[in-house]
């Protein structure tokens, strides 16, 4: 964890970081980690509405990549950071566990689902090592703590209007009550429409509120929190590298509204470039209900104590709709057809509470916590049978087939202990801790419900007695510091939503049973940052080894697969991978309207072993690991002058590959945004009306965005492997303040 040692972090520390990110250092100056930040104002980039995720693509180390302009498809949306994907790192909201952003839930929620983006009131991203106290289960790679706005201290509104390419309509409303005898409130909501941006154009609609109340009194503060969303996505069809060699091009996307053109592709007959079952469907959807709430104290009862107790509840319910062909609708009779909707259904329903305590003594600031969290979660898979296209934008129920229904029950238990103090005159700051994690994970089939592909009946256990981490910061005077850390971390076994490894047959989790070891991660970092009136600069190096990578395979060849437990698909432990870099920010306020943000990246992931799969050698030892470019350069020049704003991002993104032994991926790109606005004071009734123009992909470069499957290798390019980027877009807001 950093160092708590000056006024500035200790403030941080606390759920009230909301109120003071605005101020703290962007580069992390005072943490013992490499740690970055961004706040509500360096959003003006970016359209209204955009995933607060998205944001951190200008951080050094950082690569996310989403289909949309918005990175509100979930789909698309992916993260990752000195080579780990997003799976394996750990968010956070105000404190609150997010789980691990896997697009199958299992454990929490993508941060666009449990906070409206204009809500926003900052993050800070951990790069290799996150606080000791962060309730995540998955950081072998980093920590990204999310924190909400606070309620305003007066009485009033907002109402902002987005329109822009491709019908997207987005409505935010908001009330404040103002402060009252130290309490304060907010109600906000947004009504978000669009259509995809390549034919057929589907619609993709979002409903959400937040609440946030906060009292505030002499011996501390109390918060609450409420979210509910309701989202329907479109979903994007995955392209290959083929599939664009013969034509289909970066637009290609569904069959939709073209239904006979679907039922000739089921039945093997293909025009226009297609040439196989693979290259589209009819259709996809993604539907998400969540109701997310927290309640938190955090009390002073002594100058040098202060104590944190924080309760949350979070419910989800998701399906996943997918036309699949040759999956027949009613067999045997005359409404026969070689398609249906196969749904893969997710619930969550956990409750968790996070409590610490912190005490000053004697030149030592030690803290220690919990977090314990039960959740609830189910996983099935179903198909639908239909005589002809039908609206799948609701909740599909009663399933013709039932392939498999498996019930979680996830238990988790996190404690952590430590110490911060100073040595040297003031001039060494120590941070040294441990903390303890323990998941335990059961599965089982639904009982009482016959299926055709019955999965495990099992549990698995990812426990660490002890997990150290020591951090050292040494001030050199004149604004300057080094810093250094290390750390170990385990992460537990991922669920069903994401195809764990409890979601396999009877047979392949038998052979498995003492065999698996949960992943685990060693890191070590250190640096230099300098902080001046005209400028910031920090400087980072890591190395870092990421132990019991995690696959599913079979090793045996075809003949044998199956015939013994040793041959039975089923996940493995396949080595290591080692990752080590160089990190690098500067910015720039060469005079007071300008600011010019700069960061660069270098980095090398490689995998440490090969592995066998179908009884042949996967010679991926020395490879670099999949979707990790190894160089990233990232600029961004604000100017504020007046009533004028102006920004300019732009970054590289250098080539990735998403085969395991490097045969297939594609090139470095650079892309654009643009965002300008203007503040033309009160107006009216309106205190303050502003109007702001974005400009996403700036320049219309197309190319592979996310990478949707990695393989081991892919010598024809026929693997669906990625989602195209979306072309040049506009949007035009309003926001007026009341």
């Amino acid at each position: 964890m950093s160092s708590l040692a000056n006024d500035t972090d200790a403030a941080a520390s606390t759920p009230e970081k909301s109120k003071s990110l605005e101020t703290v250092s962007v580069i992390g100056q005072g943490e013992t980690r490499q740690v970055q930040r961004v706040t509500s104002k360096d959003v003006a980039v970016l359209p209204p509405g955009t995933s607060i995720q998205k944001v951190l693509n200008r951080m050094p180390g950082v690569n996310v990549q989403s289909n949309d302009a918005f990175g509100a498809n979930e789909e698309s949306e992916t993260i990752s950071l000195r080579g780990f994907n997003g799976q394996r790192l750990g968010y956070t909201l105000d404190g609150v566990p997010l789980g691990d952003n896997a697009y199958g839930n299992y454990n929490g929620l993508n941060i666009s689902r449990a906070l409206i983006a204009e809500n926003f009131g900052g993050a800070e991203l951990a790069e290799g090592i996150g606080s000791l106290g962060t309730a995540s289960t998955s950081n072998l790679g980093g920590a990204i703590q999310y924190y909400s706005d606070d309620p305003a201290t007066t009485f009033g509104g907002r109402i902002a209007q987005t329109v822009g390419t491709d019908q997207n309509r987005r409505t935010y409303v908001r009330v404040d009550t103002g402060d009252y005898h130290g309490f304060s409130m907010y109600v906000s909501g947004i009504r978000a429409t669009a259509d995809m941006w390549a034919r057929p154009n589907l619609p993709t609609s979002t409903k959400q509120y937040n609440l946030k109340a906060v009292y505030e009194f002499s011996g501390g503060r109390i918060t609450g929190f409420a979210d509910t969303s309701r989202t329907s996505q479109a979903d994007y069809a995955y392209l290959s590298k083929s599939g664009m060699a013969r034509g289909l091009g970066w637009d290609w996307n569904l069959y939709a509204p073209d239904w006979q053109r679907a039922l000739n592709a089921a039945r093997g007959i293909f025009t226009g470039g297609v040439n196989n079952i693979n290259d589209a469907y009819y259709q996809s959807r993604a539907l998400r209900n969540d109701n997310l709430y927290y309640l938190a104290g955090d009390f002073n009862p002594a100058d040098t104590v202060t104590l944190h107790a924080q309760v949350y509840h979070h419910e989800d319910e998701g399906q996943g709709h997918w036309w699949a062909p040759q999956q027949v609708s009613y067999p045997g009779t005359p409404a026969a057809i070689p398609i249906s909707i196969r749904s893969t259904n997710y619930k969550i329903n956990r409750t968790g509470a996070v409590a610490s305590v912190a005490w000053d003594l004697q030149g030592h600031h030690l803290e220690a916590g919990l977090w314990y969290e039960k959740n609830y979660h189910d996983v099935q898979r179903n198909f639908y049978w239909i005589t002809g296209p039908i609206n799948d934008d609701r909740f599909l129920t009663d399933p013709n087939r039932l392939l498999f229904n498996q019930r979680y029950v996830i238990t988790t238990k996190q404690a952590y202990l430590q110490d911060s103090f100073k040595l040297l005159d003031d001039k060494l700051s120590v941070d040294v801790g441990v903390k303890s994690p323990h998941t335990l994970m059961t599965a089982q089939e639904a009982p009482g419900i016959k299926v055709e592909a019955p999965v495990a009946n099992g549990r698995l256990s990812a426990s660490k007695a002890l997990l150290p981490q020591v951090g050292l910061g040494y001030q050199l005077g004149g604004g300057q510091e080094l810093f250094a850390s290390y750390a170990e971390n385990i992460a537990a076994y991922q669920g069903g939503g994401a195809s764990g490894p409890l979601l396999v047959t009877q047979a392949s989790y038998n052979a498995t049973l003492g065999n698996l070891k949960p992943e685990q991660s060693r890191t070590l970092e250190g640096g230099y940052r300098i902080s001046q009136r005209e400028f910031d600069a920090s400087a980072a190096v890591y190395h870092v080894k990421f132990d019991n990578r995690l696959l599913s395979l079979n090793p045996c060849p075809s003949i044998q697969q199956g015939t013994t437990p040793a041959c039975t698909t089923r996940f493995y432990n396949v080595g290591s991978v080692t990752s080590k870099g160089a990190e690098f920010t500067f910015i720039w306020r060469p005079v007071a309207h300008l600011e010019w943000y700069n960061s660069a990246s270098f980095n090398r992931s490689t995998y440490d072993n090969n592995y066998v799969q179908n009884g042949v050698v996967v010679p991926t030892r020395g490879r670099t690991t999949v979707d990790t470019p190894n160089r990233m350069f990232a600029s961004e020049i604000s100017w504020v002058y007046g009533r004028w704003n102006v920004s300019l991002r732009g970054k590289y993104t250098e080539s990735r590959f998403y085969t395991y032994t490097n045969d297939q991926g594609f090139g470095g790109y650079t892309a654009f945004d643009l965002g300008a606005g203007y503040d033309f004071g009160p107006v009216g009734f309106a205190r303050d009306v502003r109007l702001s123009l974005n400009i996403t992909n700036l320049t219309d470069k197309r190319y592979a965005s996310n990478l949707t499957a990695f393989t081991n290798n892919d010598p024809q390019g026929t693997v669906l492997a990625f989602h195209a980027s979306a072309p040049r877009q506009s949007f035009l807001t309003l926001d007026l303040k009341l």
